[in-house]
């Protein structure tokens, strides 16, 4: 079976749009071709060859594959059987650097052996895949792409020291509060801060233990409650509060209190 499923994901309010890929072949061979992004696959299943500067890469399941923009490559089945799966995102060269010295990554090895961020990508992936939130998708993926070009390329890491961590994560957070229905981008906040995104990530995930689309979420599940208690239903609260939609309102709500909203709602004005 021959799938291909293409997804986008905008980093923050009218931040750039980043393409993702799902896919999974028996037969398809890629042509030549090349990017202009980073390519940034992690093999899912399956047997894979991809012919790359000069040589060939044979990513198994779990492996990370980086493809510099600009260089041509090719992409097949490794054996007649197996066919081949693999989930990708198309990142622009900015989102390498901002946590980073020395200008543009280079990755002298494009075949990756890293678990614990392969992991992290496919569950990144996944989450903006199946609900492309701007805040969530502009939270996590400078983060994400930080951490592969400090860990596997030549760039050298920027300076994790930043000055008045607690105070920039107070202003972000007042300001996502403040703006929950249409949140401020990131990279908005950070300029007005005059401070790099990742430096503005990181000040806030040091000082209030989670990235800022989750710190939002469970304020817009906070502001939920009250809304759930006075009587009105999920569909219009999720509105209310800022989520996309109920199911938006129910991944979250659940993942805070461990019940539904409809539950919740149930729950507590039984108690009435």
């Amino acid at each position: 079976m021959e799938q291909a499923l293409w997804t986008r994901a905008r980093l923050g309010r009218c931040g750039p749009q980043l393409d993702m890929l799902t896919a999974r072949f028996r037969r398809h061979v890629y042509a030549p071709h090349a990017h202009d992004e980073f390519t940034i696959g992690v093999c899912v299943g399956g047997s894979e060859i991809i012919d790359y500067r000069g040589g060939r890469i044979r990513p198994g399941p779990g492996s990370i594959v980086v493809l510099s923009p600009g260089e041509m490559h090719t992409g097949g089945p490794g054996n007649t059987t197996d066919g081949y799966s693999y989930r990708a995102l198309y990142a622009e060269p900015s989102l390498l650097t901002e946590g980073t010295l020395g200008g543009f990554p280079h990755f002298s090895e494009p075949l990756i052996d890293d678990p614990e961020l392969a992991a992290a990508i496919l569950r990144t992936h996944t989450a903006l895949g199946a609900n492309p939130d701007p805040l969530e998708a502009e939270s996590r993926l400078p983060w994400l792409l930080t951490a592969l070009a400090r860990r596997h390329s030549t760039a050298r890491p920027a300076t994790d020291t930043i000055p008045g961590v607690a105070g920039i994560a107070t202003v972000v957070r007042d300001r996502l509060a403040d703006e929950l229905l249409n949140p401020p981008s990131l990279a908005a906040l950070a300029a007005d801060l005059d401070l790099s995104r990742y430096q503005l990530l990181r000040a806030f995930r040091t000082t209030m233990g989670v990235p800022p689309y989750a710190w939002l979420a469970q304020h817009r599940v906070a502001r939920a409650r009250g809304l759930l208690e006075s009587g009105l239903r999920p569909a219009e609260v999720a509105a209310l509060v800022g989520f996309s939609d109920q199911a938006h309102l129910t991944r979250w709500f659940r993942r805070v209190l461990g019940v539904t909203p409809a539950a919740y709602r149930n729950s507590v004005q039984d108690d009435r």
